[in-house]
């Protein structure tokens, strides 16, 4: 099972949940929902290098996908779903370029 860390109010993470509605191989776990989940997201956030960059532009790194291999990605791709279109309106930051 791919487990995606997000939020539902983040545009980007609203896009990919209704990607993976009623299939169950994937785990949809919202970090605004509960201390445990932010607290679950934070220690991969911490620990794992392929949030460097996001951390540097003063993103959270969400959605994140964490792949039956216990790899860490942000790219949707590489969980076998599809980023949300740029053009597609709102984003997280306030120049449009993601959360």
């Amino acid at each position: 099972m791919i487990k995606i860390y997000g939020m539902s109010t983040c545009p980007d993470c609203i896009y990919i949940e209704e990607q993976v509605k009623g299939n169950n191989q994937y785990e949809i776990i919202d970090i605004g929902k509960h201390v445990k989940h932010l607290k679950e997201f934070m220690r991969l956030r911490d620990k794992n290098p392929v949030f460097d960059a996001m951390k540097r532009v003063g993103s959270i790194g969400i959605p994140c996908f964490v792949l039956e291999d216990g790899t860490v990605t942000l790219r949707p791709e590489k969980a076998g779903l599809h980023a949300r279109p740029k053009e597609n309106g709102a984003s997280c930051n306030i120049d449009g370029t993601g959360c």
